[in-house]
């Protein structure tokens, strides 16, 4: 069975007549509150205490900053000065009488040192005729001393020499090449040193030669 809405629940039918019913009452009711209760304009209770004005329109055109340009530097004059033409000439005229003495005085002597050059005497290693000691290397070992130090302690060895003998056979000076200690270099040293040489001989020609001499100590 289908459902049926009764006249009296159907809202839709009765909605023009209630807007018309609450626009009227609205309306009534806005027009009372005018009669009965008129607007007062009272002044007194409207105004309010406002904050004091902290500035004024004109103290704002005051403290615009116009920008105008800077007003020109002083130009200060300068006074240019004279060339002093005097002092100038007088310069001129001192150079002159300076290049003038310069000119006529002669130059400084300069002294030539003189460099003395020591020649070195060239002693020859090998020759065609070595230098020989008068007596042969028996002389040599007669002259040898033997130290007490090294007979106490029996010290033997063999002592390296080496002789720079002249064109004349004396000897110019030795070197120790190797030794023993014990007091035994010395007197090689001092032994050779005592002989005298046949000169060593270049082309027939006696020269300057250096020789190595070998001397033997040993106890008896």
């Amino acid at each position: 069975m289908p459902i049926v809405k009764t006249p009296d629940a159907d809202l839709r039918s009765q909605y023009k007549t209630v807007s018309k019913l609450s626009l009227i009452i609205s309306m009534s009711v806005i027009l009372i509150a005018f009669k009965f209760f008129p607007v007062i304009n009272d002044d007194s209770t409207l105004k309010r205490e406002t904050p004091q004005e902290l500035f004024t329109v004109e103290d704002i055109q005051s403290t615009r900053h116009e920008n105008k340009p800077p007003p020109p530097k002083p130009v200060i004059p300068v006074k240019k000065e004279k060339p002093d033409t005097k002092q100038e000439v007088e310069l001129i005229n001192n150079e002159l009488d300076a290049g003038a003495e310069n000119q006529g005085a002669p130059p400084p002597m300069i002294k030539e040192e003189k460099k003395v050059i020591v020649e070195k005497p060239v002693y020859f290693v090998a020759v065609e005729v070595m230098p020989e000691p008068y007596g042969g290397i028996q002389a040599i070992q007669s002259k040898l001393i033997y130290p007490p130090l090294a007979k106490q302690n029996g010290v033997e060895g063999k002592v390296y020499v080496l002789a720079f003998i002249d064109e004349d056979g004396f000897v110019r000076n030795v070197r120790l090449v190797k030794g023993i200690g014990s007091g035994c270099d010395e007197a090689a040293l001092d032994a050779v040193r005592k002989t005298k040489f046949k000169p060593g001989k270049k082309e027939g020609v006696p020269v300057k030669v250096q020789m190595s001499i070998q001397l033997t100590f040993k106890l008896p």
